[in-house]
């Protein structure tokens, strides 16, 4: 279903082979948060999505781990940034802004996309869904 929709909205992208169960188990271990109905789906079809220069327009398992890991513990970003542990990061602008679920009492409780601001440190709303961000980011829409 989703590779379909990726397909139909926009194109220029290639999929990897689909997440393992163990991998998908790792986000929630180790970010202590459950994946979304939506991104869940995606990545039980296909560990990441990537355009022609294998720059992702989805993150790989390991990558949603290892950036929002990255970004919770660095010391630098506690004196200058909000705690990042009220988003779980899935995407990038390329730019260093981070598209991502707002994380509530330790859940994702909406389908909403937040993009965070690099430079200015806000969180603005992008898109109501993660189709919505997919189709708006894929074909420029959402920019930032």
């Amino acid at each position: 279903m989703w590779k379909e929709y990726i397909q139909n909205v926009t194109s220029g992208y290639h999929f990897a082979k689909p997440a393992r169960k163990s991998d998908i188990h790792h986000i929630k271990e180790k970010l202590g948060v459950e994946l979304p109905t939506d991104l869940l789906e995606l990545l039980n079809e296909t560990n990441g999505v990537f355009d022609a220069f294998d720059c992702p327009l989805i993150w790989s398992t390991n990558q949603i781990i290892e950036d929002n890991l990255f970004f919770r513990s660095f010391e630098d970003y506690k004196d200058i940034y909000m705690p990042f542990d009220h988003l779980l990061s899935f995407s990038d602008a390329g730019n260093g802004d981070l598209f991502g679920y707002p994380i509530l009492n330790g859940s994702i409780q909406r389908d909403d996309v937040f993009v965070w601001d690099h430079e200015s440190d806000s969180r603005k709303w992008v898109a109501s869904s993660l189709k919505d961000f997919i189709e708006g980011w894929a074909n420029s829409r959402i920019s930032v």
